[in-house]
């Protein structure tokens, strides 16, 4: 946690408390505490009050707050809501969602990713393709199309990165924009699929979830994950991709639609 942060948190939940150097030591050392302080009640209410919140903390810690507030909103609840098309069907499915969220490394990879969308551009890159030789590209970080492109034209020891994007696309469009991946495949009146652009098909809700599992499964099993850690938690967004996209759809609709400001880059 950086210095800007533990700032801000400290003085938000503990505004009574004269040492704060001490405090700020014990919130880096203690992390039961730390989460705990996250989840004080006035942290939530500054965050959702503040129109220049993230010009005054991380978006990391900004999501962390709100994934641990939907959490602890989803326990009084028994049930979370699936649109279709054409309607919304309760599931009972709450617990399960907050069970996936008391996994803290699953938690925390959840608020990074949700970080990574509030700064997203089209950009060049250079990868090493296959034959060896340097292939420079430019690549929009929302662009699933080219992204797969790239990561069948490069060696294997660059792809973890892109299965990675990718999956995390499919994730955040149905969890923060669900009803852009309804709109942008089919013709909100008749329903029917829109023309492709460029020789490419129209993504739908289903397609966004099919290729989010297929790449949080390709991510698990590269080498390099087991090196960083990240198999288990790659493995646990294929197993739960349903449920990993439910706390977005809540904080979406509940703290971000609500609070009527735009955290992302459109």
């Amino acid at each position: 946690m950086s210095g800007k942060d533990l700032d801000f948190l400290v003085e938000t939940a503990f505004p009574e408390v004269t040492d704060k150097s001490k405090l700020k030591e014990i919130i880096k050392e203690d992390q039961d505490f730390r989460n705990t302080s996250i989840q004080d009640a006035k942290v939530f209410s500054r965050v959702m009050d503040d129109g220049e919140i993230l010009l005054k903390i991380s978006p990391g810690l900004f999501f962390e707050i709100l994934l641990r507030k939907a959490a602890s909103d989803l326990e009084e609840v028994s049930y979370t809501v699936e649109k279709t098309s054409t309607m919304k069907i309760p599931v009972f499915d709450a617990k399960d969602v907050v069970e996936l969220l008391t996994k803290e490394s699953l938690l925390g990879y959840l608020a990074h990713m949700l970080s990574s969308f509030t700064r997203t551009g089209s950009h060049a890159a250079s990868f090493k393709a296959k034959d060896g030789n340097l292939t420079k590209v430019r690549l929009s970080d929302l662009d699933i199309h080219s992204l797969k492109a790239l990561a069948e034209a490069v060696d294997d020891g660059q792809r973890l990165g892109l299965y990675k994007r990718i999956a995390d696309i499919c994730l955040f469009i149905l969890g923060i924009f669900p009803d852009h991946a309804e709109r942008g495949c089919r013709y909100p009146l008749s329903r029917e699929i829109r023309p492709q652009i460029g020789g490419m098909a129209r993504i739908g809700p289903e397609d966004y979830e099919r290729e989010g599992r297929k790449f949080y499964k390709l991510a698990a099993e590269h080498e390099s994950a087991k090196e960083l850690a990240l198999s288990q938690v790659f493995w646990a967004l294929h197993d739960n991709f349903q449920k990993a996209k439910k706390p977005l759809n809540f904080i979406s609709q509940y703290y971000l639609q609500q609070n009527g400001m735009s955290f992302f880059a459109q």
